[in-house]
């Protein structure tokens, strides 16, 4: 199990699954609600358990997903697509060590123009 929080507290979680690898997304939306790029690890929906959710509040960001964030500190959460079975979760949300590491750099058609990437990990114009 693991645990996270936004900045304030005001939303804390629990992941009972296990997480799939972090996937950074550079795409216009998630550098425009992060401030750079947006780096995630994904369990099924049923894992996330909430343990305090007073500030949680969601935005439809598109017509196909919508992006969790805390309402007191502005904290980037989750990412949602309609349908899907799974939820994404801001890695940087999570308290300790994760054992998971970085797999790939996504919608990298969108990165801004400020930084390079030479991790040498896989980079994809899409998902």
């Amino acid at each position: 199990m693991h645990t996270g929080s936004c900045l304030c507290g005001a939303v804390a979680f629990e992941l009972r699954g296990e997480l799939r690898g972090s996937v950074a997304c550079h795409c216009h939306q998630c550098r425009k609600t992060s401030g750079h790029y947006w780096s995630a690890t994904q369990v099924d929906l049923g894992e996330l358990i909430f343990t305090k959710d007073a500030g949680l509040k969601w935005f439809r960001s598109s017509n196909k997903a919508q992006r969790g964030f805390c309402a007191h500190c502005g904290s980037s959460l989750f990412w949602k697509l309609d349908g899907e079975p799974k939820i994404s979760i801001s890695t940087g949300t999570l308290d300790g060590a994760t054992g998971i590491q970085t797999e790939k750099h996504i919608f990298m058609a969108d990165k801004g123009d400020y930084y390079d990437i030479a991790d040498g990990l896989p980079q994809l114009d899409k998902w």
